[in-house]
């Protein structure tokens, strides 16, 4: 198991792009969080095997109506979440 967290900039707020993330995650059976940060930036933290997250990372790129211009991969100390959410950020 591994956990990693994306920074993804572009036009990636007000166009669905969490619930997309976040139905993608479940799919791949991930676990973690995506919030929308305040400069308008998406960060993803995401749990699970190392073959799962790159499937899941390329995966994102379909999302639709949203512009990736940049994603940053970091590796993290593992994390274990219970299910895949939609943080609410206040922005």
């Amino acid at each position: 198991m591994q956990t990693i967290e994306i920074q993804i900039s572009g036009r990636v707020q007000k166009v669905g792009f969490r619930s997309c993330i976040r139905r993608i995650a479940q799919k791949l059976n991930i676990k973690g969080e995506v919030m929308n940060l305040p400069d308008g930036s998406v960060r993803v933290v995401a749990t699970s095997e190392k073959i799962i997250l790159d499937k899941f990372i390329s995966m994102i790129y379909g999302c639709p109506r949203a512009v990736i211009r940049d994603m940053k991969t970091i590796d993290r100390d593992l994390l274990e979440f219970d299910e895949f959410i939609v943080k609410k950020q206040n922005i």
